[in-house]
């Protein structure tokens, strides 16, 4: 049997030894945005480190927990913090979570994370909705043997972030008067934020925000069949366009300071998705 597939099939096991409840939505909940979790109606928690050979999440502000609950009724697992590539592990456990929930019930994934705003007119504190990413520099989470029993050896990747749930965003912001920013989302490795110079690659290569989680998970979740909505949270401008020097403090507070309206179109745009499918 594939590893990765055992590895997984025993996580379920742990998990469905725990709990027996069916998601219809997986969330994750990037850098300063995890307080969401105390928005939803859980029924059970379960922590990462409690699963049989699941990944712990060492990164800040990330509780390292799945929560299961309903958002406005629609049953949801919610991922209180991630597991990211320059924690050290390999990049089958960094996707690891994505197709978990997916085995678990989830249909849809919505991504959410802190990222450092590279477009011109972007400021911290915006949220941008995903419209596609640059993973190129990243370890394919597809690599080794396929698992078939998820997807094709090669999946077609031109329209990972579904319109119809980039619609519904769009929707929800609208009826909420706020702007929402939209965009390209690259993703480096970390855990160093990026120099000007990378910083001046991105935005040749066509991206507006950069961070270091996401991509991997998306790519991961449409080989497997998941529709996938993105937003990400611009918790500072990137180097070379910020004047000041970068810190984790700065990605925390900046979605404090959002969370607000964050939750609000979060949980609308949750409503709204269970609605259409």
């Amino acid at each position: 049997m594939n590893a990765v597939y055992e590895k997984l099939e025993k996580c379920l096991k742990s998990v469905r030894d725990k709990v027996d409840f069916v998601p219809e939505i997986g969330l994750v909940l990037g850098s300063g945005l995890g307080d969401y979790g105390d928005h939803i109606q859980v029924e059970a928690v379960v922590d990462y480190k409690d699963i049989e050979g699941f990944p712990v999440s060492t990164a800040p502000g990330h509780k390292g927990r799945f929560l299961f609950g309903y958002v406005n009724e629609v049953p949801v697992v919610c991922m209180q913090g991630r597991v990211h590539y320059y924690e050290g592990y390999e990049m089958s456990d960094v996707v690891l979570p994505i197709r978990l929930m997916k085995m678990l019930g989830a249909q849809v994934l919505f991504l959410t994370n802190a990222a450092g705003g590279v477009k011109t007119g972007f400021h911290a504190g915006d949220l941008m909705l995903i419209t596609d990413q640059n993973a190129a520099f990243m370890p394919s989470p597809l690599t080794g043997p396929n698992i078939d029993a998820f997807g094709v050896r090669f999946p077609d990747m031109s329209q990972i972030y579904d319109e119809d749930l980039q619609q519904i965003v769009r929707a929800c912001a609208s009826e909420m008067h706020i702007r929402l920013r939209e965009g390209v989302y690259f993703q480096l490795k970390g855990p160093n934020y990026e120099t000007p110079a990378e910083v001046n690659m991105v935005r040749t290569l066509g991206g507006d925000a950069v961070g270091m989680s996401t991509a991997v998970e998306a790519i991961a979740a449409n080989h497997m069949g998941m529709k996938i909505v993105g937003i990400s949270c611009i918790s500072n401008m990137a180097c070379g366009i910020s004047p000041n020097p970068l810190s984790e403090e700065e990605v925390i507070e900046a979605g404090r300071s959002v969370s607000e309206t964050f939750t609000e179109l979060v949980t609308r745009t949750i409503t709204c998705i269970h609605k259409s499918l």
